[in-house]
């Protein structure tokens, strides 16, 4: 085993959580609607736990507006509870056999907490990061202490390393930056 194996094995993980990241960032509320900001809340329905995207199809038929068309029409009353229960700073009305939800605009302070919690997200992103990197290295390091590779190739690998590192926080710093101008409007 090289150091480039060792590399080619944790870059999956760096993947990895900059996709949990920009996960995570699509279920923060902008001013637009999306299915996302509610389709895994649960919902207690006859005794089972389950998430909106289960019970029914959601729909944004307006930039401000979340439509959910329950399958059943019995889980109407669950679904409204576990939304008006979510907190997720819009009432849920019902709308015949639907469930419509308006997002109201976004206040200035309210753009200023969303800010601080994306900020929250991407710090801890980069905190799963450096803790791959030290694996990877401590990895690499146990390898050249076995000899199993050189000591340039253990210092190449410190190099490719952090490269990697840098391509990911760059990625974190791209989305982050583009899902705060999103929010700014």
């Amino acid at each position: 085993m090289n150091y480039k194996d060792i590399l080619t094995k944790y870059r999956p993980e760096f993947e990895k959580t900059f996709i949990f990241l920009k996960n995570e960032m699509q279920k923060v509320r902008t001013g637009q609607a999306s299915p996302v900001l509610v389709e895994s809340v649960i919902v207690d329905y006859m005794g089972t736990k389950l998430s909106i995207k289960q019970l029914g199809s959601i729909s944004c038929p307006e930039p401000r507006q979340i439509v959910i068309q329950p399958w059943d029409k019995s889980s109407i009353e669950p679904i409204e509870r576990a939304l008006s229960q979510a907190n997720l700073g819009m009432s849920p009305v019902v709308d015949k056999d639907c469930i419509r939800l308006i997002l109201p605009p976004l206040t200035e302070e309210y753009r200023k907490e969303l800010q601080k919690v994306i900020a929250e997200k991407k710090e801890v992103t980069r905190q799963t990061i450096r803790k791959w990197r030290e694996t990877a290295w401590n990895e690499i390091q146990e390898k050249f202490t076995a000899k199993e590779i050189r000591e340039d190739d253990k210092f190449r690998g410190k190099d490719e390393l952090q490269k990697m590192v840098d391509e990911y926080n760059t990625k974190i710093e791209e989305a982050v930056t583009a899902k705060i101008k999103e929010i700014m409007g």
